[in-house]
């Protein structure tokens, strides 16, 4: 039996980057019709149950129905961690990341994490997760297995690291290519889960482990890759340092193979001119990470990118201080502001839905509410607490009404998500 859920409906037809608001559409009395894990019908509510009079009717009254929110760069391991006081990007992982990395050697810890970090992204409305694991295989097979049980579609790849690093994190080359390898044979296409090739970034990986992950990808081309790129000033000299006969910092991966569509870059906020053309000219993507550039102290990434690459948004979990969609896309916000750009509400739900889907190469099956969608749904309520209530009662637009739930809403604002067609609360 088809499900028929009730609300307003935002979706969009084009990319607001380039339309503006108009590339959304706002169902104010809307219907989504669901049935064998997709979308196969959206309209007006009057109209959809009038067609399927036999549907089971999910009424969220005044609620907004939106794509699942999409966070396209977190390291689940870094869960238990976050909001961890102080430090700079490098001194922070020698001090927590690394010693909370090591703890995923031991299997059932990892499945603990694992089945905490997705309790607590869904409990936020995300449905989509493209995480960073540890050097350790359990690390790889605890999240699918977590993400497998709920039928979500999410991205993972065991995190290389052979140098800069303690004993007990560092691979080598060799096993890097190996256990790569073996876990993507395992897990890439099982139902709704994807290999990526993960190397952590050029300061934690020699340039023949670099070369490895490059060749694993020429094997399996369908695959992502993800990596770190120009997060801080003083990471971008360590870089320097380390790789002094390449140009960049890109071209420490350009030159093993590891730039070109499919290629997902986190942060990218100190880039040099070579390296943004040779990024648009490859066709690769950039994830946004707003909550961790200002926690860790980073910088402003530059979104005018977003008119010239794939961009998505991402919590950064645990350098990221929130694990709300909602709260990054406020955070999004205000770091445009401080370039002097003021994003609209359409490119905010945008980057946390489409763009996101759009940079890992997924817009055809996630991130928008369509015919032949798959059924990743969150439901916002636009008047979660007091003061969220009483500035949408004077909205005069979906726009008006949607702003104050994404600069001050969190997970009360989300009154359920939908994954593979099935409510999950």
């Amino acid at each position: 039996m088809p499900d028929l859920l009730l609300g307003q409906v935002l979706s969009f037809t084009a990319d607001p980057f380039e339309a503006g608001e108009t590339a959304a559409h706002h169902e104010s009395h809307g219907a989504v019709l669901v049935e064998g894990g997709r979308i196969t019908a959206t309209g007006p509510a009057e109209t959809l149950r009038a067609r399927h009079p036999q549907a089971r009717i999910h009424d969220y009254g005044r609620c907004l129905i939106t794509a699942g929110f999409i966070d396209a760069h977190v390291h689940y391991p870094q869960t238990a961690m976050i909001a961890s006081w102080g430090k700079r990007l490098i001194d922070w992982l020698n001090t927590y990341t690394f010693p909370e990395e090591m703890r995923f050697a031991d299997p059932a810890y990892a499945a603990e994490i694992a089945d905490r970090y997705l309790d607590l992204a869904t409990a936020h409305g995300t449905t989509t997760v493209c995480t960073y694991t540890t050097i350790h295989p359990a690390s790889v097979d605890a999240i699918f297995t977590a993400a497998q049980s709920r039928g979500m579609r999410i991205y993972a790849g065991k995190t290389c690291m052979d140098r800069n690093a303690p004993e007990g994190l560092r691979d080598t080359a060799q096993s890097a290519y190996d256990e790569s390898k073996r876990l993507l044979e395992k897990w890439h296409g099982q139902d709704r889960l994807s290999y990526v090739i993960t190397p952590r970034f050029s300061p934690t990986s020699t340039p023949e482990q670099l070369a490895a992950m490059g060749a694993l990808w020429r094997e399996y081309p369908d695959c992502l890759m993800q990596t770190h790129l120009s997060e801080q000033v003083d990471e971008i000299a360590w870089v320097r340092d380390l790789f002094p006969q390449s140009r960049d910092y890109l071209d420490t991966y350009e030159s093993q193979g590891l730039l070109r569509e499919g290629a997902l870059y986190g942060h990218a906020i100190h880039l040099t001119e070579r390296e943004k053309s040779r990024l648009i000219e490859a066709g690769a993507s950039l994830v946004h990470c707003p909550t961790s550039n200002t926690f860790i102290g980073s910088g402003l990434f530059d979104m005018g990118l977003a008119r010239h690459l794939r961009v998505g948004l991402a919590t950064d979990t645990g350098g990221g201080s929130s694990f709300s969609m909602l709260h990054t896309m406020a955070a999004a916000y205000e770091i445009a502001q401080l370039r002097g750009h003021a994003l609209h509400p359409s490119q905010l739900i945008w980057l946390a839905t489409v763009g996101s889907a759009r940079a890992l190469h997924a817009e055809t099956r996630i991130g928008n509410i369509a015919p032949g969608m798959e059924a990743d749904l969150t439901i916002l309520d636009l008047a979660s607490t007091p003061a969220i209530e009483q500035a949408t009662r004077r909205a005069q637009t979906i726009w008006e009404a949607l702003f104050p739930t994404i600069m001050m809403g969190d997970d009360r604002a989300v009154r359920t998500v939908w994954i593979g067609g099935k409510p999950l609360r």
